[in-house]
């Protein structure tokens, strides 16, 4: 008898099912460890421990599953298909988030025209020992080839075993969800942050999760109607700030410019490396008589980051939860800045050195209703002058500035810059400055970058200066997104000399700089909170046109009605009062949670940021600007628009 029990423990461990039984452990560890170690989940308790080691059992033994249902040794290759393609998720979800500090979604796969502009960026993301992720698998392929696993030709498990197994992979997560649930209420349901969704649900049922938002949010506009706009319109009227007499008009005809600070964030605002100021024009902006500075202004991209702070920006309405509406909605109808000021007699640009089809730009620019559209084909690209998302700074300004003057005054015109972008390289003959000494290379080079975007920001000044547009201009500079992202934490506490960087603090430090010059305008520091969802509206009280019929989800920051709740994309919030995050709320000033008295006021806020969310996802997903057009506004007409370059403009 103990013989038998002996050849049959041999026999699982040698047949197929011993087989996947292995690869589900593998790959269940291997999973584990990654979850653990490569994404940045804030387990704050054993039970949220215990579900980051529980999620990938019940995706492996499921997914795996299906290897039975193959015949002979079509099951043996099945297994190793499916657990290469669950290995390779895993690892894309890694380099992704190593970049983006966030994960895959699937429309994300569709943004495939950017994927030759940020290959450069690939090598800087890889790790020594990322061959480690893949080892497993060529361990369960050596077993098959040297025949240490006798390859059955013959099924080993068959109907109610094998649906057995299912139901028990079932099983597990759904005992996952429950216990998810109870930690995390209503997770699915309110699931604006994908870091939650992985945490507890683990990184293949976030994948599906994923992909059932994504196709929901694709029936959306199918399924909209005229009905859907006039709730949304109710809902932003009755959200209005009306606008500051002091302020409304004061820019009136004026032309606008738009600089984008990219990558740049609050806190090098007066930094100093080794004693020298990182920043010294843009500082000197907060002291100068006729500029603005908001010291509270946030970004609220997602993970279309620059194409996200553009959207934003430009319609006062939020990025997507998933993928960029860049990409996905370029064929939406908009009521974008460039529309509304071309019917006021503006004539619209965008200048950026790079191709045109990156974030799809020269598509839904012509929804936005620009006039031009200056991309890589209307520049010089030297190959000593080029960044690894196009060209410099310096040399991008300083063409810039010939292609502006060509332009019909008014104009409304908005300037992409690059070089300040991660990971942050810069030649020696460029930098100006000495790196930081953190020892993380992104984090010191980022330093550098920022001098040399702010030397090329001092140099364009001059340029409009010279140009005689600098005195009849409004100058917008805004940063669009952060650049040194949580996994540099480390370094990030030698930079700010904190003993911790903790979530509050994460939160804090998407605070990004926004300088607004009207000229003859009082200046002067602004402590009101903001984001970019509230830069139309503030742009077209100074231009004296009023918003009130447009459907914006921001408010005009000088407003004495401003809303200074500030939603992000996943959710969280921050307020002069109160701040959510990851879940939890905190006090503003001291960054301690907040005492239970305070729990009912804080969740109050919460439902309102989900709604503003909820409803302006409504409007984009559903295309509900189709069936209203404010009084006095006409739609866009996107055959107007051709942004080839042609032997005039050459010329």
């Amino acid at each position: 008898m103990k013989k038998n029990i002996l050849k049959r423990g041999q026999n699982i461990f040698t047949s197929f099912f011993g087989f996947y039984l292995l690869a589900v452990f593998l790959l269940w560890m291997k999973t584990f460890i990654s979850q653990s170690t490569e994404f940045n989940l804030n387990i704050d308790n054993s039970l949220q421990t215990f579900l980051l080691l529980l999620n990938p059992l019940g995706s492996a033994l499921f997914f795996l599953g299906f290897s039975f249902l193959g015949k002979g040794k079509k099951r043996y290759r099945r297994l190793l298909i499916i657990y290469f393609l669950m290995s390779f998720l895993l690892y894309a979800n890694i380099m992704y988030y190593r970049f983006f500090s966030d994960f895959i979604t699937l429309p994300t796969l569709f943004q495939t025209q950017n994927f030759g502009d940020v290959s450069g960026s690939i090598t800087s993301l890889l790790k020594p020992y990322d061959f480690l992720f893949f080892v497993d698998f060529f361990v369960l392929v050596a077993l098959m080839v040297f025949k240490v696993i006798k390859v059955e030709t013959t099924t080993s498990l068959r109907g109610i075993k094998v649906a057995a197994l299912f139901a028990f992979a079932i099983l597990i997560s759904a005992v996952n969800l429950t216990l998810a649930e109870a930690d995390r209420p209503q997770l699915l349901t309110r699931g604006f942050d994908r870091h939650y969704i992985v945490k507890y649900l683990g990184m293949y049922n976030y994948t599906i999760y994923d992909a059932v938002q994504s196709t929901k949010a694709s029936t959306q506009r199918a399924l909209a109607d005229s009905n859907d706009s006039i709730e949304v319109i109710n809902y932003t009227k009755a959200n209005y700030a009306e606008p500051n007499p002091e302020y409304f008009g004061v820019g009136k005809g004026m032309n606008v410019i738009y600089l984008h600070l990219e990558s740049m964030q609050n806190f090098l605002i007066d930094y100093k490396v080794n004693g020298e100021e990182v920043t010294p024009f843009l500082n000197s902006l907060t002291k100068e008589e006729n500029t603005m500075y908001f010291d509270n202004f946030f970004h609220q991209t997602a993970q279309g980051k620059t194409a996200d702070a553009e959207f934003i920006l430009e319609n006062s309405m939020y990025g997507l939860p998933q993928g960029s509406a860049f990409t996905t909605k370029g064929m939406n109808t908009y009521q974008a800045a460039p529309a509304i000021l071309g019917q006021q007699g503006y004539t619209s640009a965008v200048f950026h050195g790079n191709s045109g089809s990156f974030w799809n730009r020269n598509e839904i620019y012509k929804s936005f209703g620009y006039n031009h559209f200056f991309d890589s084909s209307f520049y010089q690209m030297n190959s000593e002058d080029l960044a690894e998302y196009g060209l410099m700074d310096k040399p991008f300004y300083e063409q810039s500035a010939d292609l502006i003057d060509t332009l019909p005054q008014p104009f409304y015109s908005k300037f992409i810059t690059v070089t300040h972008h991660y990971p942050y390289k810069i030649s020696e003959e460029d930098a100006t400055i000495a790196p930081h000494t953190t020892g993380d290379r992104s984090v010191d080079g980022y330093f550098q970058t920022a001098r040399y975007a702010d030397e090329a920001l001092e140099q364009f000044f001059n340029d409009l200066k010279e140009k005689g547009l600098y005195d009849n201009s409004i100058i917008i500079m805004y940063g669009d997104h952060y650049g040194i992202s949580e996994n540099h934490n480390k370094a990030m506490k030698q930079v700010l000399e904190k003993e911790e960087i903790t979530a509050f603090d994460n939160a804090s430090l998407q605070r990004v700089p926004l300088f607004i010059r009207v000229p003859g305008m009082e200046g002067g520091v602004k402590h009101q909170y903001g984001g970019q969802i509230d830069l139309l509206p503030t742009l077209l009280h100074l231009l004296g046109i009023d918003t009130k019929e447009y459907v914006q989800f921001g408010t005009d920051l000088l407003s004495e009605q401003h809303d200074q709740v500030v939603p992000f994309r996943n959710g969280d919030f921050v307020s002069p009062t109160i701040s959510s995050v990851d879940g939890k709320f905190y006090d503003s000033t001291t960054g301690v949670e907040v005492a239970e008295d305070q729990l009912d006021s804080a969740k109050k806020l919460q439902d309102i940021v989900e709604e503003k969310l909820a409803t302006s996802d409504k409007v984009v997903n559903g295309d509900l600007l189709r069936f209203y057009t404010p009084p006095g506004f006409e739609p866009v007409d996107r055959s107007d628009y051709n942004y080839l370059i042609d032997e005039e403009s050459a010329e």
